[in-house]
């Protein structure tokens, strides 16, 4: 159970770095897809754009390294709930848009939805998994 848990913790920190690192290179494409889903006034579109990166890839970077991987699992997984949200709400107003997930042109689907909530669920399970035992500065040769 602990091997499935982190091997998916470290599965989904990798896919938000690479989320974000595909987004770097073309933030104003990427803002531009965050202005497409119209939920957020313009002004907003740039500070908004440029935290879901940062948010992407800290929190990726958290679940890779396994620090505080349940606070970034669960950062993740408002980040997600959002992303579908969004999502959902420009697909059934008939928005054509693309998703703006992985930097590339990808239309928006409910394919992407159904992504969103597998990556979802694998961050509520890590964020609720058991708290890691750290060893720090214990000698773990010593029986006492």
């Amino acid at each position: 159970m602990v091997r499935a848990l982190t091997a998916c913790r470290i599965v989904l920190g990798a896919l938000f770095i690479w989320a974000a690192v595909t987004k770097l290179p073309d933030m104003a494409g990427f803002a531009q897809d965050v202005a497409n889903y119209r939920v957020v006034p313009a002004a907003l579109v740039p500070f908004v754009a440029s935290a879901v990166v940062g948010i992407e890839l800290l929190g990726g970077i958290a679940l890779v390294v396994g620090v505080m991987e349940r606070a970034a699992a669960a950062v993740i997984a408002c980040l997600l709930v959002a992303f579908t949200a969004f999502l959902s709400q420009a697909l059934l107003r008939g928005i054509d848009l693309r998703c703006g997930c992985f930097g590339g042109d990808e239309p928006a689907s409910w394919w992407t939805v159904a992504r969103d909530l597998v990556m979802l669920a694998a961050a509520v399970i890590v964020a609720r998994g058991p708290v890691p035992q750290r060893h720090v500065g214990k000698d773990l040769t010593d029986p006492a």
